[in-house]
């Protein structure tokens, strides 16, 4: 009797060791950089204040998806102005816009029948769009200058996705629209603002 019960508990432990190695870890959350500019050169504008304001509200339901991302496209805008804009006069203001910085996700058509069955397929479409506007007004001297920049980027993902691999998306797409907004309005400041620049 005591090795019928002694063979019971050996045989609940094995099921019970065999259950646990079957469960699968998931895997663990990516850890992602801050993206940051606070490496380039500061851009010194002839101004006493700059003001960020953030005219895109995000509204954090499908299909907009940029509320899940790991870093959201308007954190990222306004931190480049922080790192990258410096007031360095004692008149004016440039006033930082946020005009979008949305991500919409599209399904995209599958294949049916037995052909999509054995195909892995591109199930969901990103389209990013980030777009920004800086004005600098002077009262003293009447002067006024603005520019703007707009960008988007599309990507999409394959049905087996995992939502790691839908956030590694999304941050290389935030990453690659900022970098694109970042060259942009450095060029347009210096073509457009040069009268503003210190």
């Amino acid at each position: 009797m005591v090795r019928l019960a002694a063979r019971r508990r050996i045989g609940a432990l094995a099921f019970a060791v065999l259950v646990v190695a079957a469960c699968e870890t998931a895997p663990p959350k990516p850890q992602y950089p801050d993206i940051s500019y606070a490496h380039l050169p500061k851009i010194r504008l002839d101004v006493a204040r700059i003001d960020v304001a953030r005219a895109y509200v995000s509204p954090g339901q499908p299909p907009n998806v940029e509320h899940l991302f790991p870093l959201r496209p308007a954190d990222v805008a306004e931190r480049w102005a922080r790192d990258r804009l410096e007031a360095a006069g004692a008149d004016g203001v440039a006033r930082v816009a946020i005009k979008h910085a949305s991500v919409v996700e599209t399904t995209l058509p599958r294949t049916g029948g037995i052909q999509g069955a054995f195909t892995t397929e591109q199930s969901e479409r990103y389209d990013g769009v980030i777009e920004m506007a800086i004005e600098v007004t002077r009262a003293a001297d009447a002067r006024r200058g603005e520019v703007s920049s707009r960008t988007s980027r599309s990507r999409s993902v394959p049905e087996n996705a995992s939502l790691n691999d839908r956030e590694k998306v999304w941050f290389e797409m935030t990453e690659a629209m900022m970098n694109d907004v970042n060259g942009s309005l450095e060029r347009q400041i210096r073509e457009h603002l040069g009268a503003f620049l210190r």
